[in-house]
Parts: structure tokens; sequence; C-alpha cells
């Protein structure tokens, strides 16, 4: 039993120990110039983090409206484009167009993985 106590006592007395030295080292001057640091380093990240969510908010939202507008026009651009274009099957098919030199395992062989009916034509018996 007698150890017992002994322990409880001697962690109390670390911690009373702990407590003053803490108390009068908290109450020097440098302390205090330590404690201004850092609360002036808190202000400044609170003002900082103010301004980068202004800037997400009133910055970048608008930009990425605006980015998508401009897709959004160059991508209609882009199709009005293939409306004054002849039919696939009136265009011209040049030699270096759609060479194969072994058939493609799927489909009938002819086509290729991203094969797109509304852009892509061949037509093996035509010739240039």
């Amino acid at each position: 039993m007698l150890p017992r106590i002994t322990a409880r006592n001697t962690s109390r007395l670390a911690g009373q120990l702990r407590a003053s030295a803490q108390r009068r080292f908290a109450s020097t001057p440098a302390e205090n110039d330590f404690i201004k640091e850092r609360q002036h380093i808190k202000d400044h990240a609170k003002g900082t983090t103010a301004l980068w969510k202004k800037i997400s908010i009133y910055g970048v939202a608008p930009a990425l409206v605006l980015a998508g507008a401009n897709a959004w026009y160059l991508w209609t651009a882009h199709w009005e484009h293939w409306s004054h274009m002849p039919p696939l099957e009136e265009r011209t098919e040049y030699a270096y167009q759609n060479i194969r030199t072994k058939n493609f395992q799927w489909g009938d062989g002819d086509k290729t993985l991203f094969w797109n009916e509304s852009v892509n034509y061949h037509n093996k018996d035509k010739t240039s």
C-alpha cells in the first residue's frame, strides 16, 4: 500500500510544480511578445482567408461561367461549319485516309473503335 500512496503523491507534486512553473513563465515579458506575435499571425490568417474566399467567389466563379460560355460558343460554331460541308458520300476520300493493312477484330473489320457514323465515312470501292 505504501508504494501506491507514494506514486500518487509524486504525480500530484509533479503536477503542482508544473502548474507553478507555467504560471511563472506566462507572466514574463518574453512570453507576452510571443503571445502578441501569435495573435498577429492569427489575425493575418483570418484576413488572408477572407481574401481568398472573396477571390474564389467573385473571381473564379465568374471566370468559370465565362469559360463555359466561350466553350459553348465555339462548339456551336464548329457544328455550324459542318452544315456547309457536302454530304459524307460526296466528299473526296484521299489515299492516306482510312488505310487498312488488316481488318479490325470487331464489327465488319473496317471501322475503328472510335468510329462515328455522322462524321466518318469510308467506301472501300471508292478510289481517289
